[in-house]
């Protein structure tokens, strides 16, 4: 399959089929879907070669997926001229990737890859509770075991502890001779969470009056530029709304017809991801909601009071 169209319309279905409540395609976007499955959220970014992946639309997906607590994966098909290899963990600009067998074997049969491609060759991450359960059943001592699978006894010493990965010849070594599976599986499932490199920031020195209103009422904002939103507000108090809202920042030049576009894909991404959505605009001709998206106008922000009247707004809006 080379068409890089037809391999995400396959990867919808797949999703589909498995019970996944999916979003609309976005090929144009940093992301091309997301996927729901209870607690579960998935971003997808999906090509045919993964290193033409674009660095700043990786970015923007690494901080769309801490403000949603989803799972970011880039999925494709060869890197270079060399196909993906099934069950192997790859990584661009800090996305894990993978190919597309890989990503039926999850989806399919919760089958989950354990070996990394890293710089040098391929790891894996070795279980050190069972290794050293196993190398004490069978009496040897951390030097024994290190000897018969030539490496060092600093180096079993880290493997038990957790401190550094195995080479797969070594994992595959040690699993010989205690006769047993010690590697750990790779949770390309668990949410995407770096608030060192990715903070939601109030920021106040923004030339868009909108979203400084959004930030002293104590909202961080994720701008956007290759996702179908504008930007991404959430409390920095998440007591007050654990969701996480979409807004989008509409320039004065927008068209009606465009509006509506909009809306749909807010309604779309706001079922997928659990969140709210709102529009802030300054045409005084739109009504307080376009497509059943709330409105919020751009003179209102300067009235509410803090973030619990503004989501009340949104709130009673939606409802009406």
């Amino acid at each position: 399959m080379n068409n890089r169209a037809q391999l995400i319309q396959g990867i919808h279905q797949l999703l589909i089929n498995e019970g996944f409540e999916t979003s609309h395609i976005y090929e144009h976007s940093c992301f091309d879907m997301i996927a729901r499955k209870k607690a579960l959220l998935l971003m997808l970014k999906i090509l045919i070669n993964v290193d033409s992946v674009n660095e700043a639309h990786v970015e923007e997906i690494r901080g769309l997926s801490n403000s949603f607590l989803a799972s970011p994966i880039l999925v494709g098909l060869k890197s270079k001229n060399h196909l993906l290899e099934e069950d192997v963990v790859y990584e661009r600009h800090g996305i894990p990737t993978i190919g597309v067998q890989t990503l039926k074997n999850m989806i399919m049969y919760d089958e989950y890859p354990e070996i990394l491609a890293d710089r040098g060759g391929y790891y894996v991450q070795i279980n050190g509770n069972v290794l050293k359960e196993y190398r004490e059943e069978y009496s040897l001592s951390l030097k024994d075991l290190a000897d018969l699978a030539h490496v060092s006894r600093a180096t079993m010493y880290k493997y038990e502890n957790g401190k550094v990965r195995a080479n797969t010849e070594t994992a595959m070594a040690l699993e010989d001779i205690l006769n047993t599976k010690i590697t750990l599986d790779i949770d390309l499932f668990k949410p995407y969470k770096n608030d060192e490199e990715i903070k939601l920031k109030a920021d106040l020195s923004t030339n868009d009056n909108r979203v400084k209103d959004l930030a002293k009422l104590g909202f961080g904002i994720v701008s956007t530029e290759k996702s179908p939103f504008d930007a991404l507000a959430k409390l920095n108090n998440p007591k007050i709304n654990p969701n996480n809202p979409l807004i989008t920042n509409l320039e004065n030049n927008r068209n009606s017809k465009t509006l509506k576009k909009m809306a749909i894909t807010l309604k779309d991404l706001s079922l997928i991801t659990l969140s709210d959505s709102f529009f802030i605009v300054n045409n005084k001709k739109i009504g307080e909601s376009l497509d059943g998206i709330p409105v919020v106008k751009s003179w209102e922000m300067k009235e509410v009071g803090d973030s619990a009247e503004f989501l009340k707004i949104v709130k009673e809006r939606r409802d009406n």
